[in-house]
């Protein structure tokens, strides 16, 4: 471990973190949960907000896909997405569903700003984002997809939108 230069729990809770939230509304899978917390941990975010009845830690199979990030990744609870939306606004944060809507911004257009504050909301897995949801956001993020299936799995989409703040954010800190 460490050759790969990982970081050990105490260090990851010590870093700096990265001013993203995601914030996962009635995800049935407690596998897919497991999974956003690892990818959490990876892009070092401020935290996750799990809503509604998506899955809790500690849960064995957070756990069993986590491998330990779901002790590492700050989390809160909120009964509902609206009420964790109105938290995240109230502390300054612009709020983007992913989901496909009409005048969703494509993800590959958008300029994530460093100094920006950024909350992503992920939605269920067979339902997606729920439309009160959606009104409550700023604006609403598409992944661009080019063949017959018009959606991924939560927690693949989580990874590509995450990901994308993450790498453009990168570039703009190393080309300051």
């Amino acid at each position: 471990m460490d050759e790969l230069n990982r970081k050990s729990p105490e260090e990851f809770k010590r870093s700096e973190k990265t001013t993203v939230i995601a914030v996962l509304e009635n995800i049935r899978s407690a596998y897919n949960v497991g999974s956003v917390f690892r990818t959490s941990d990876a892009f070092l975010l401020e935290g996750i907000y799990l809503t509604g009845y998506t899955a809790r830690p500690p849960h064995k199979e957070i756990k069993k896909t986590a491998l330990g990030a779901e002790d590492t990744v700050e989390w809160q609870y909120f009964t509902n997405a609206k009420e964790a939306i109105a938290h995240l606004k109230s502390i300054g944060y612009t709020v983007y569903a992913v989901e496909q809507v009409k005048d969703s911004l494509s993800l590959e257009q958008i300029k994530f700003e460093t100094e920006k504050k950024i909350a992503v909301v992920f939605g269920n897995e067979v339902t997606g984002v729920e439309q009160e949801t959606i009104m409550e956001c700023d604006g609403c993020i598409e992944i661009p997809q080019l063949g017959m299936k018009h959606s991924l799995n939560i927690a693949t989409a989580a990874g590509v939108v995450l990901w994308e703040i993450i790498r453009t954010r990168m570039k703009e800190n190393l080309m300051s």
